[in-house]
């Protein structure tokens, strides 16, 4: 046996011309975070290793009918299978034995927080449905000294990750396909066996806090239209609005609370006419004809002055009829806009329970 532990560093086999066959299989234990910013996939496996020891072989008869003993991890040969799309240390628990079989058979059961990386799509959020690999396979051994067999067929693989997932949070595991291939580099060939985990949000939760609050918010929207479009209270409501559903984005985006600047107020100022002082007649006098044209002249400007303020009213008039145009086009688009969007909301829902 001690034979057997100096010769760790080399693969157990009786003839290095024959690969050691290494088989795999797992269990999503956890799903412990989606992060669509990093596009990385964090989720915690039970990852369990087969292969056969060549030199650890025994006749239970002539040992007290053992069968079957665990030994350190650290005496005896393991194949370095890794997951490709590892972006991160592992910080999982290390696992200190191993079980050999009588027959040679190496069980090697270990842990796993796999934080991989993933190409996740959020165009449907919250229905989305995301699709991550997991590709397992050797670093260094290629083809020629490792070869990768599935331990338990995939519908089983799924069975008991559904059997034993215990922390998903959001998500929820849908299926899980996948099976051997080869990656090629150059002349070297690797043997590596790919995993598609697809998972789904819950979707309860925006529902209830973004989907629900929003439609409210632009149920409110809509009934605004109906204020008279001259009105001082439907610019201030609007703009209430808009500030509001702001902060509401701003609180669901989990961003800081901001301080936000209100809009300044556009003051209106009215003039005056010139006020005029009329003469009295004991002003009449020699220089009369001189104050008589700049009565005359003080008239015109009153005259100008008023024709002035009846051109602004038509001006404002014609605002006015404008701005119902208006009104009453962005109201129908407004609502063909609301409809689209409520139409691909409930689309979407229904696709995403298989409606």
């Amino acid at each position: 046996m001690q034979n057997v532990f100096d010769k760790k560093s080399f693969r157990p086999t009786l003839n290095y011309s024959r690969p050691t066959s290494v088989n795999i299989s797992f269990t999503i234990y956890a799903v412990l975070g989606v992060n669509e910013k990093s596009q990385i996939l964090t989720t915690f496996l039970w990852l369990r290793l087969f292969w056969y020891h060549e030199f650890l072989t025994w006749t239970p008869e002539k040992c007290g009918s053992v069968e079957k003993i665990s030994l350190p991890v650290e005496d005896i040969w393991t194949p370095d299978i890794i997951v490709y799309e590892f972006i991160d240390e592992d910080k999982s628990q290390r696992t200190p034995f191993v079980y050999v079989n009588h027959t040679g058979r190496v069980r090697y059961d270990r842990m796993l927080r796999v934080v991989s990386s993933c190409n996740l799509g959020i165009f449907n959020f919250p229905f989305d449905v995301q699709n991550c690999s997991l590709t397992f396979g050797s670093y260094m051994h290629t083809v020629r000294d490792v070869r990768l067999g599935l331990a338990l067929p995939v519908e089983q693989i799924l069975q008991n990750s559904l059997q034993y997932l215990e922390t998903s949070g959001e998500w929820e595991l849908l299926r899980i396909e996948g099976g051997p291939d080869i990656l090629k580099f150059g002349i070297d060939e690797w043997d590596i066996i790919t995993f598609w985990v697809v998972i789904r949000r819950r979707p309860i939760l925006y529902v209830v806090n973004l989907l629900i609050p929003s439609a409210f918010l632009m149920l409110i929207d809509i009934l605004s239209f109906f204020l008279p479009p001259h009105s001082t209270d439907r610019a201030s409501f609007k703009m209430t609005l808009l500030l509001g559903y702001t902060v509401f984005l701003l609180i669901m985006n989990d961003l800081l609370p901001s301080t936000a600047n209100g809009t300044p107020l556009i003051e209106h100022k009215e003039f005056s006419p010139p006020v005029l002082e009329l003469l009295p007649p004991e002003a009449l006098c020699p220089g009369a004809e001189r104050q008589l044209a700049l009565i005359s002249q003080n008239l015109r400007m009153v005259r100008e002055m008023l024709e002035s303020r009846n051109q602004l009213r038509a001006q404002e008039e014609e605002w006015v009829q404008v701005g119902y145009i208006l009104d009453s086009l962005l109201y129908r688009l407004y609502l063909i806009f609301l409809g689209s969007y409520a139409i691909i909301i409930i689309s979407v829902w229904c696709v995403w329970y298989n409606i």
